[in-house]
């Protein structure tokens, strides 16, 4: 019989954010301990793309170790390349319209 070891899955909206400690048997990975998770009963329907553990971009089947921290991140709403551009856009639009 394996032991239990403390994980947290964590997932923020720009509203709320959700942070739950779960146990789970020693060995799972990303995605075992997600498929029952906490966090899939209080946001049902919840499609999981890219997850990470303290910050860094993970697999789902790296395996977990105690007290690890599984964030699940959302899609952005825009790309930060485009936003960039845009804004670089803008701001010599502004400059031009000075002159």
């Amino acid at each position: 019989m394996s032991q239990l070891i403390h994980i947290e899955t964590a997932y923020a909206l720009e509203e709320v954010q959700y942070l739950f400690v779960e146990m789970v048997p020693e060995g799972s990975t990303v995605e075992q301990a997600l498929e029952n998770c906490k966090l899939k009963q209080e946001i049902p329907g919840l499609e999981i793309d890219k997850v990470g553990i303290f910050g860094k971009l993970t697999t789902m089947d790296t395996v977990l170790r105690e007290g690890d921290r599984i964030e699940i991140y959302r899609p952005l709403k825009a790309d930060p390349k485009e936003r960039r551009r845009k804004k670089v856009e803008d701001e010599r639009k502004a400059e031009k319209a000075k002159t």
